[in-house]
């Protein structure tokens, strides 16, 4: 028997043994001709393997690409694309940076703290007292979120003078009741048929009804 096990490795499992042996049969044509007239069919199955990917930027590029990765990087043939280097597949991968930001209070969130300073130096008065306002509403609301036992605007107002290192003292505002918050928060149950349920009639009614 004639077992996937004992047979070799796929490059790309993805287009199959029969294509992978088209791509090593190939290889050995001593013609230079006759290999890109080759390659360029292999191509083409490629291609029609998988059709909803020709809507992807450099679609031949990444068909020709495979195919260099399928031979190995050993076959010799006119690429219309500079192919891949082996290289490039066995260095590792760069490092990402992984960005720390330290935050105050985690139930505001970071936005919040830069929405602050933002209001912090607004020049507009008009529109920094409102913007302080929407910003002490979403606070509390998410406070509320948070912890769902009760809390004051003071609270909110101590916080928002903390964030913004005592450059805002809102101490006039006029927040959203609490309980407001939490009834807003509640979901509503979703029906999943609009329409009325159909009223049963009798045979004896529907002969009245004609």
């Amino acid at each position: 028997m004639d077992y996937n096990s004992d047979r070799s490795k796929l490059a790309l499992p993805e287009y199959g043994r029969n294509l992978q042996n088209m791509v090593n049969h190939i290889m050995t044509i001593e013609d230079r001709n006759e290999r890109n007239r080759a390659a360029r069919t292999i191509i083409d199955i490629m291609g029609t393997m998988y059709p909803y990917l020709r809507d992807i930027n450099d679609f031949k590029h990444k068909l020709w690409d495979h195919l260099a990765i399928m031979s190995n990087f050993q076959l010799d043939i006119d690429y219309p694309y500079t192919p891949p280097s082996p290289e490039f597949f066995n260095s590792p991968p760069r490092r990402i940076p992984y960005c720390i930001n330290t935050i105050r209070y985690r139930h505001y969130g970071k936005t919040i703290e830069l929405l602050i300073d933002k209001a912090a130096v607004h020049e507009d008065e008009k529109e920094r007292d409102l913007l302080i306002k929407l910003i002490a509403n979403h606070m509390k609301k998410s406070y509320v979120m948070w912890n769902k036992d009760s809390i004051t605007d003071d609270k909110i107002f101590l916080d928002i003078e903390e964030l913004s290192k005592g450059r805002i003292k809102p101490n006039e505002l006029t927040l959203t009741e609490t309980k407001d918050i939490i009834f807003r928060n509640q979901k509503k149950p979703v029906s999943g048929n609009n329409n009325p349920p159909r009223k049963f009639i009798k045979p004896d009614d529907r002969k009245k009804q004609r």
